[in-house]
């Protein structure tokens, strides 16, 4: 791949890019198929916007429907700074706080195993509140079931983590979970009395224009309108069609169930860039710190994981996603004012590899 050539792209490209950003799209393809994805696509941001974009492939392997850019991809686990997010939302304006423990949240669940009453929202949004890697086999068969609203799926599931023992004691370790999280939107519901899926849609999609999110699969049952996600680890992948088995359930989803246009998805994480700068809108720069600050001997935040890098000059935000069926990721540089964003409708090491080498691709454009 020559890289002059593209970084000379899109340097034309930018001359007047208030107009259109670079199509990556062939550069992407090349990945693709070096790697035999059904599709991927990937963005570049920056202060001025959108950079580069592409998209390529196919919405369900072996099948005709190409993607679009305006294509909606599954960002699995990059939901987590979503939910992180709107969280400093609400202790901004008093509704929570990040000191407010699941105890206060939840006086009225009389099971609570007394361990828990004590673990606070910030100790949940950084993965040290004690929640369990892989939840209860009982708790998730119920919580697949998908039985009542996304609200009350959550609270069912949520009363059952919380009437056990935590997986480790709560602030001294160091768990990746998305149970915690499925606990912090709960805390969230109980704080405001709206569902986590209007909280994020009211809050943070409709004012930063993102329309394309969604949550769940993005394509419609009986269609092939959106990509599919697909199954397998390396081709040929296996086509899920949208339904139950499509994606993990609502109970965990302020965890893992958010969906996009890769154009929505690099402007979000731009809206991260801006706010680490002191030019951000919906928080304040102080809560922007708070959510890129890892704890002490930890370098994982609210959402985000922080790494040095040095095309990032420094300090760099990322995060991935993964729900067996797509991959996500997303790259920020703050201090230069950019960020990268891929995604591809399958999982496994090929998915990883492809996004990275399209980000890796884009980082070495500038």
């Amino acid at each position: 791949m020559n890289l002059r050539i593209f970084a000379a792209v899109l340097l034309l490209a930018s001359i007047g890019r208030s107009v259109e950003p670079a199509n990556v799209s062939s550069w992407l393809e090349r990945i693709r198929v070096e790697h035999q994805l059904p599709a991927l696509a990937a963005a570049a941001y920056d202060e001025g916007g959108l950079v580069a974009i592409g998209a390529t492939g196919r919405r369900r392997a072996r099948a005709n429907e190409s993607v679009t850019m305006d294509d909606q991809w599954h960002l699995a686990s990059c939901t987590k700074s979503m939910t992180a997010s709107v969280a400093a939302m609400l202790v901004e304006e008093g509704k929570l706080r990040w000191d407010t423990t699941i105890g206060e949240s939840f006086p009225d669940f009389d099971a609570m195993s007394s361990a828990w009453r004590e673990v606070t929202l910030e100790q949940l949004l950084v993965h040290r509140g004690g929640a369990p890697h892989e939840p209860p086999a009982d708790l998730w068969k119920v919580a697949c079931a998908r039985e009542g609203s996304p609200t009350e799926q959550r609270t069912r599931f949520v009363r059952g983590i919380l009437s056990r023992a935590p997986e480790k004691p709560p602030g001294k370790h160091w768990i990746y979970s998305d149970a915690g999280y499925a606990i912090v939107g709960a805390m969230m519901e109980r704080a405001t009395g709206q569902s986590w899926e209007d909280l994020l849609r009211k809050r943070l999609f409709e004012p930063l224009g993102l329309k394309s999110a969604g949550f769940g699969e993005p394509a419609t049952a009986g269609t092939t309108d959106q990509p599919w996600g697909h199954k397998g680890t390396s081709a040929p992948y296996q086509p899920v069609a949208p339904g139950l088995g499509a994606d993990h359930p609502p109970a965990i989803a302020p965890a893992a169930a958010v969906h996009m246009s890769i154009a929505d998805f690099a402007r979000y994480a731009g809206w991260h860039v801006e706010g680490e700068r002191g030019w951000g809108t919906l928080l304040t720069e102080e809560s922007f710190h708070k959510l890129h600050e890892p704890p002490e001997e930890q370098r994982y935040a609210m959402g985000w994981s922080v790494v040095k890098r040095r095309w990032a000059g420094g300090t760099a935000l990322m995060h991935n996603g993964e729900n067996n069926m797509f991959y996500s990721v997303m790259w920020l540089g703050p201090s230069q004012d950019t960020c990268f964003v891929a995604a591809c409708n399958c999982d496994g090491p090929g998915a990883e590899e492809a996004c990275n080498d399209a980000i890796a691709m884009l980082i070495n454009s500038f």
